[in-house]
């Protein structure tokens, strides 16, 4: 493995972890504010914060009709996740969240092979598998009886419905990608989903006492918006021209661990002991995935 492969493999590790903290962080602020106006203050907050890099390094053109048609399909696929994510850890555990979250690779897979017909390898295939069982491990606690029944609480409903938007939105990235610097199309991603979030808020502003809203829960959105979405942008983004886009999104099978030290660090309870086998299930996967990935071709 090369220098820079290596510094690529500890700063997605670096992102991930990063990533990882929205779990627990969004957890603790969820309650202090409508999920709604939550959303809309990360994605205005954040698509501010990116202006002036965007136009430092790219500039920033106003799009056109079609260019915004594009932009406004991706955004709203964004904005459900989001929004899925706070909506959801109102009624479940940031590891059950973190856990639904490894289904994204495999939901991606499903979608480019009909959009963009990608083909897997067979290593992808076992990958994808073991993150599934994994993560219907976790989220059942390995109780075959729950499983059977099917007891998806309320928040891993919603949640996946979220993680579907995310999976989608991945493959579309390419499908619509036409030409345009990376980060200004994820600029006017967040700046069209703000235009949907706000349409959707203004009724519900009326019932916001923002003096009443907990400091903690500004600082959280200050936090996602900066760390979880700007930071983590460019560490992926740089990291897959390195190590491969396949390597970098395999990362997600570690974000049930790392949700679970989080919360164990901060004082949560322990999961039930048989939660523990699916999270090894589920870092089995990354491990296979990263053995799986192409070397990125270069330029």
């Amino acid at each position: 493995m090369s220098p820079a492969e290596q510094r690529a493999q500890l700063w997605t590790i670096i992102a991930t972890i990063l990533v990882s903290t929205s779990f627990p962080i969004g957890a603790a602020i969820t309650h202090g504010l409508d999920s709604v106006v939550l959303t809309l203050l990360r994605f205005v907050l954040a698509a501010i914060m990116f202006a002036p890099v965007v136009i430092w390094k790219f500039g920033l053109p106003m799009p056109t009709i079609k260019d915004l048609g594009r932009y406004s399909v991706l955004s709203a696929l964004m904005v459900g996740y989001f929004w899925a994510m706070f909506e959801a850890l109102r009624y479940t555990s940031p590891l059950n969240t973190a856990t639904i979250f490894t289904l994204t690779p495999a939901i991606g897979a499903a979608v480019a092979a009909v959009v963009l017909r990608e083909r897997l390898k067979n290593r992808s295939f076992i990958a994808l598998a073991l993150g599934l069982v994994g993560a219907v491990w976790v989220i059942y606690r390995g109780n075959l009886d729950s499983f059977l029944a099917l007891s998806f609480n309320k928040g891993d409903a919603i949640f996946f419905a979220g993680t579907v938007c995310i999976g989608v939105y991945g493959p579309l990235i390419k499908f619509f990608h036409r030409g345009e610097p990376m980060a200004r199309m994820s600029f006017w991603v967040m700046a069209t989903g703000s235009v949907w979030l706000l349409l959707i808020a203004l009724p519900r502003f009326d019932g916001v006492v923002w003096s009443d809203v907990p400091v903690n829960v500004y600082w959280g959105i200050a936090y996602l918006a900066l760390f979880t979405t700007l930071i983590t942008f460019f560490i992926f983004q740089w990291s897959a021209t390195v190590i491969g886009p396949t390597k970098v999104l395999s990362y997600t099978y570690v974000q049930p661990a790392l949700v679970l030290v989080i919360g164990l660090m901060l004082g949560d309870n322990p999961p039930p002991v048989m939660t523990y086998p699916g999270i090894i299930i589920v870092f089995s996967a990354m491990v296979v995935l990263q053995l799986a990935a192409p070397k990125p071709t270069k330029a």
